[in-house]
């Protein structure tokens, strides 16, 4: 029997996918090793929204290369498809496929053994129109399962790279989001996290469809599902209708990620980011009069090329105001073919991590004071995984709805239940839980 590895870079899209490329080799009696081992074929699922990304990647490529020079070396994902030629001259690589025709892959592997030539399979994304379904049936973590939603961006933003990695906007058929969503329930999953490239857009290329209704579809259709996230979201993808949807659903969890990038109109023009501040702040208004408990986490961008003091004193002043929950800071980095990366004006790096170690101070108090609105009160979390901090100890970590991390002292069989518990110290980025019970019977769970 033939063994497969596989090594994934990147974001939760590439990890969902690596498990789809996985089922694909199951179904052709494959056996998975881990990537440390000996294995005939090594599949690498590359990164490339930085120019680390690259690097990584290719420094992995020639990992697999070394363990086993006889194996056959599979590269894909995002790096694959913008730069094929720079990864079919590392020598050892056989085969390069990109963010299409994945469904391929087994094939390749056929013809290469038979053949002997390295085969370069990438074609052009920008042409693609049509969703790519790859099943994902389980997951090797088994508490929160992906649900791949759309493919593709249509927004071109001056920093990012990603609509020449993964080509134009492609929504996925909501038949088969519901099926899917039904097969991972049954599987035993209890929450479902809705993901893509732009996950928010989905059905703008579907006719009289829209997310709205594919949010409602699932929660009528799909027996059994206990949450609902979606992963990320743009501000200008939060129409009333949606809001709507999240105020009225039983299952949507009260945790939104809107990725703000920057709090100023200037920088925001030059991002090419399609919202101006007040018509963010206006979203966050709405959403707050629907769900006030919401906690809403987001992306930011410091030193963006040109980035004043004021202006990002713009974007301190936002996010302090609005009290995100928990931010991702991320100092701008070059992305080579961007035009961000071209600009004049390159903010230099000491004032980079200053503005960056600033905002993540910010950080760490307004995600102490939304955590701590929760104190003394009942909330269910999923148990994940051992305390991180402490693997010895017989603690156990999990995600509330609305995205607190809360530890609490349990056992194995824990994990993967939903499990209602009380925030006794409220804290961050962990915060104290005392076990109420786990919630198992059939009309609770209903």
């Amino acid at each position: 029997m033939s063994s497969v590895a596989f090594h994934t870079l990147g974001c939760k899209v590439n990890h969902y996918e690596t498990e789809a490329i996985w089922q694909l080799f199951k179904e052709n009696g494959y056996d998975r090793t881990e990537f440390e081992k000996q294995s005939d074929v090594y599949v690498i699922n590359t990164c490339t929204v930085t120019n680390t990304g690259d690097k990584k990647s290719r420094q992995v490529i020639r990992r697999a290369i070394r363990q086993n020079p006889d194996a056959v070396i599979c590269v894909t994902g995002c790096y694959a498809q913008t730069s094929p030629a720079e990864i079919m001259a590392i020598p050892g690589v056989d085969i390069v496929v990109g963010t299409q025709e994945r469904t391929k892959m087994l094939d390749y592997i056929e013809q290469y053994k038979t053949e002997r030539m390295p085969i370069n399979a990438v074609g052009n994304i920008m042409k693609n129109r049509v969703y790519e379904e790859l099943d994902v049936p389980a997951f090797t973590d088994r508490t929160r399962a992906s649900l791949k939603i759309q493919e593709g961006c249509n927004n071109f933003c001056t920093f990012c790279i990603i609509p020449w990695a993964r080509g134009l906007m492609r929504s996925r058929d909501p038949e088969e989001v519901v099926r899917q969503a039904q097969q991972l329930v049954d599987a035993g999953y209890f929450e479902i996290v809705l993901t893509g490239i732009h996950t928010g857009g989905y059905g703008e290329d579907l006719k009289d469809y829209n997310l709205a209704q594919l949010l409602r579809d699932i929660e009528s259709k799909v027996k059994g599902l206990k949450r609902l996230r979606i992963s990320s979201i743009e501000a200008s993808q939060l129409s009333d209708e949606v809001i709507d949807v999240l105020r009225d659903s039983k299952i949507v969890v009260r945790h939104l990620h809107i990725p703000i990038q920057s709090g100023s109109d200037t920088v925001l023009k030059r991002m090419r980011r399609k919202y101006t501040m007040e018509f963010f702040a206006n979203r966050l208004d709405r959403l707050r009069e629907a769900l006030p408990d919401l906690s809403i986490t987001s992306d930011v961008i410091v030193g963006f090329p040109g980035e004043t003091e004021e202006e990002f004193m713009e974007t301190f002043n936002f996010i302090h105001d609005q009290k995100f929950s928990e931010l991702h800071v991320f100092p701008y980095s070059k992305r080579t073919g961007t035009p961000a990366a071209r600009m004049d004006n390159q903010v230099d790096e000491e004032i980079k991590n200053e503005r960056v170690h600033r905002l993540i101070t910010l950080n760490d108090q307004l995600a102490a004071e939304y955590a701590s609105r929760f104190e003394g009160e009942v909330l269910e979390i999923i148990p994940e995984e051992k305390y991180k901090l402490d693997p010895a100890s017989d603690l156990y970590e999990g995600y509330t709805d609305n995205y607190l991390k809360v530890v609490i002292p349990g056992t194995e069989e824990l994990i993967g239940k939903l499990v209602r518990v009380k925030i006794i110290k409220a804290g961050y980025p962990y915060n104290d839980g005392q076990f109420v019970r786990v919630l198992e019977d059939v009309e609770e769970l209903v």
